[in-house]
């Protein structure tokens, strides 16, 4: 009789599951090519997604396919349109005879426009500049701030806190400089405690000549 009217009952029940788990945006066809090419759906479901019903033809590919000007290769998730400008993503799968001649196959039409137009939205909503060199840290107080510039200076000389000789601790005082960090408040003291020196060493490390 041929593959898809052999095992019809099974194919149908899968295409009905698949339209069902993916919902009334997801066509699913099982085309009969052994019949007339304008009468190859024996099954359709969610036809509304190309305005097809059972009874009705294929596409394009399915003549190449017969025609032979094109391989029958199973193919899934390549893009597709419809008349109409909808976006489709398809996939299609072929049964072969005993002969291994192509005797059906059964497409799945998913209309992923509205994903699509979403997709758009959320990234509109979420772009961003281009990223540069600058790390913005955003903290809850400025004690925390000074503390964190003050840890990423000593990391700019590659030593620890307590390895760090009298130039280290002078470029980290010109960093913290170069950074703003003395225009918060009793910052001095605070990176004097920091780095085990006296406020007025804070100062005379800051007029130094570079």
């Amino acid at each position: 009789m041929g593959f898809v009217k052999d095992n019809f009952e099974v194919l149908d029940s899968i295409a009905r599951c698949i339209s069902c788990q993916f919902g009334p945006n997801c066509e699913v066809v099982l085309h009969d090519l052994t019949l007339p090419y304008d009468q190859t759906i024996v099954a359709i479901y969610n036809g509304h997604v190309t305005g097809r019903e059972i009874g009705g033809g294929g596409t394009n590919a399915g003549l190449e396919i017969l025609r032979g000007t094109a391989m029958p290769e199973d193919q899934y998730g390549y893009i597709n349109y419809t008349k109409d400008g909808r976006t489709l993503r398809t996939s299609s799968k072929y049964f072969r005879g005993e002969d291994g001649r192509v005797e059906g196959s059964l497409c799945i039409n998913l209309d992923i426009t509205g994903l699509l137009i979403g997709e758009a939205a959320m990234r509109a909503l979420s772009g961003h500049g281009a990223e540069t060199n600058t790390k913005e840290v955003f903290t809850s107080n400025v004690d925390e701030l000074l503390d964190l510039m003050m840890q990423d200076a000593v990391q700019s000389t590659g030593k620890q806190l307590s390895m760090l000789t009298k130039e280290d601790k002078v470029a980290v005082v010109r960093y913290l400089d170069e950074k703003g960090a003395f225009l918060i408040k009793k910052s001095a003291e605070k990176v004097a405690d920091f780095l085990g020196i006296s406020r007025f060493t804070v100062y005379n490390y800051l007029n130094e000549p570079q």
